[in-house]
């Protein structure tokens, strides 16, 4: 599947999360004011992704105060999610995309390449959603380290 685009509609998406609740894009949008951050990480508790879920959570009250909720999406089973919001004390919902068609169908998920080779997996990519459902930022093959701090300042919340 493409990566989204500028512009384009994002896919709506309903996905569990902890306690057995959903979230999904279209009822988020709802209660937000200037629209969400969904980002795509490949494992929880791997160092990487780990640092990049802190950093949100690190921002995530400077992120409300402009109008951005966050939701990250990995193809963990809850049971982990679980594990890694307690672990780290996150303060925004973690999804789980096991079946990765979510994944796909927003371009997280495919050929990438690993140590140097291609191989198939979750792209760690960062998408912005404007309140109108459109894709304002999209962001692929992301590093996790310095990620968040990038996105605040392109968000015009850090000059």
């Amino acid at each position: 599947m493409p990566q989204l685009e500028v512009g384009t509609k994002a896919p709506d998406f309903t996905l569990p999360t902890l306690d057995g609740g959903t979230v999904s894009l279209s009822e988020e949008l709802k209660k937000s004011d200037a629209g969400i951050i969904v980002y795509f990480y490949p494992r929880a508790m791997t160092p990487g992704c780990t640092k990049e879920a802190c950093d949100f959570r690190d921002s995530e009250n400077s992120l409300k105060a402009v109008g951005y909720s966050v939701i990250g999406i990995s193809p963990d089973k809850v049971e982990s999610l679980q594990k890694f919001t307690d672990k780290e004390s996150l303060n925004f919902p973690l999804a789980s995309d096991a079946d990765k068609s979510v994944m796909t169908e927003w371009g997280a998920f495919g050929e990438k390449k690993n140590y140097g080779k291609l191989i198939k997996g979750v792209i760690r990519s960062t998408v912005v959603i404007a309140k109108d459902g459109t894709v304002k930022l999209a962001q692929y093959n992301v590093k996790a380290t310095g990620h968040v701090a990038r996105l605040r300042k392109e968000l015009g919340i850090d000059r």
